[in-house]
């Protein structure tokens, strides 16, 4: 019986992953993917947008320029609090900050690799 409750101990069930996208003004990318540091994120992939607003929207809502990146990051479903948090520390610490971040869930992964590589776990860690 005791036996048993060692090798249910061993066993650990998958990591969930999420998909963080993330829209911040083009000119504070670096500084975002800066904030993504240390978190285990080890797929990152960035893209320039425009936004479909006009000038005048714009302005009533207070932005300058239409001009946005996206951010596409792979992080740990654990990590996804953290990351969100030093975000929003990051927001409020620039001059007219802003941005909107989201996570989407991932429901499958195909291939053993392919999981460990985006989930940061190394190739002789168990699952």
């Amino acid at each position: 019986m005791a036996e048993n409750n060692n090798i249910e101990k061993k066993i650990k069930g998958p990591k969930k992953l999420k998909l963080l996208v993330s829209i911040v003004e083009r000119s504070k990318v670096d500084f975002y993917l800066q904030a993504l540091e240390g978190y285990n994120v080890n797929l990152q992939t960035v893209t320039y947008a425009r936004g479909t607003a006009d000038n005048e929207t714009l302005k009533h809502l207070g932005f300058i320029d239409n001009s946005k990146a996206l951010i596409f990051s792979v992080v740990p479903d654990n990590k996804v609090k953290e990351i969100l948090i030093a975000y929003e520390d990051r927001i409020y610490k620039t001059k007219s900050g802003k941005g909107l971040a989201f996570t989407i869930p991932f429901d499958s992964i195909i291939g053993l690799q392919m999981y460990q590589m985006l989930g940061g776990i190394s190739f002789k860690e168990e699952l």
